[in-house]
């Protein structure tokens, strides 16, 4: 994964043989994720890790994700889905991170809601630096595997929504490596959840086809401020975005299980845009038959 730094060093003879990273100690895990959640608690930004461990690498990053999740547990937060960040490949030069992060969401924060009911509520006032992202989400019938075609991949899914989350980071102006980003939550916010749609057996030819072609348009306080494909996710979709979840979580140790029930949000569709208390947001979906979604900031 392009973005991560140092997990492999050449040896000190100078050989140019390259030297396996040694995995960092279970102390320095525990105090390289209390360090972030303390940060994203305060709204309080901190370096990279990355800045004092050039070797910091995506296998310690997620075992400091799966250390803040048992963190999280044990003040009694559930973990009820995933995030996959950067899956928008016309954003990645921007971040510097050019392949998909995922990490846990939680009942504290995935809320559903029903646009029907007018503006959606989203405190990001607590945030670090706060940022915008349309999104679709899925719900899983059965639990993905690696190497599933996209029909495959459908059978497991059993409801489609469209969402909103609001990503944050708590290394001062977006700066990061990927390692950095995966141990400070995948830059999980919030996520809010619109109507899951069912889909049904004999649709999921339909669902495939339309959620590799459709469209989202984000507007903020009524003016039109960006618009995205369904093409900017990995080049084919929100299929792919899972796809890649899934063969991830085959390759690095894993924050959270992955069970049936979870939503899966798949990531950004257009840009991710600053945002602050005081803004209304909203979305139109063109292609899908999702509704978009109104949401209030405060």
């Amino acid at each position: 994964m392009s973005g991560a730094s140092g997990s492999t060093a050449t040896n000190s003879a100078g050989s140019g043989e390259i030297a396996p990273h040694k995995p960092r100690s279970e102390p320095d895990i525990a105090l390289i994720a209390r360090r972030i959640l303390s940060a994203a608690d305060d709204a309080s930004p901190i370096a990279p890790v990355t800045d004092d461990a050039a070797d910091f690498d995506l296998h310690d990053a997620y075992r400091v994700s799966a250390a803040i999740t048992q963190l999280r547990a044990a003040r009694g937060e559930r973990p009820v889905g995933w995030k996959i960040g950067f899956t928008n490949r016309t954003i990645w030069d921007e971040y510097g991170v050019h392949a998909p992060i995922w990490g846990p969401m939680y009942d504290t924060t995935l809320a559903h809601a029903d646009p029907a009911d007018g503006p959606v509520a989203c405190p990001v006032g607590e945030l670090a630096e706060p940022r915008i992202e349309p999104e679709i989400a899925f719900r899983l019938a059965a639990v993905p595997h690696p190497e599933m075609d996209d029909a495959e991949l459908m059978r497991c899914v059993n409801g489609v929504a469209h969402g909103i989350e609001i990503v944050q980071s708590v290394f001062p102006g977006w700066r990061f490596k990927a390692a950095d980003t995966v141990a400070a939550f995948a830059l999980h916010g919030c996520y809010r959840c619109g109507p899951l749609v069912p889909v049904e057996p004999d649709k999921r030819r339909d669902w495939i086809t339309m959620l590799g072609s459709f469209e989202i348009t984000l507007y903020r306080d009524g003016v039109e401020i960006d618009r995205g494909v369904a093409a900017n996710v990995l080049g084919n979709g929100p299929l792919a975005a899972l796809r890649a979840f899934v063969k991830g979580l085959a390759k690095y140790p894993a924050p959270a299980e992955l069970k049936i029930g979870h939503i899966v949000t798949t990531g950004t569709v257009t840009r991710a845009l600053p945002v602050r208390p005081g803004e209304r947001w909203r979305t139109e979906l063109a292609g899908l038959p999702l509704q978009g979604m109104e949401i209030a900031l405060s």
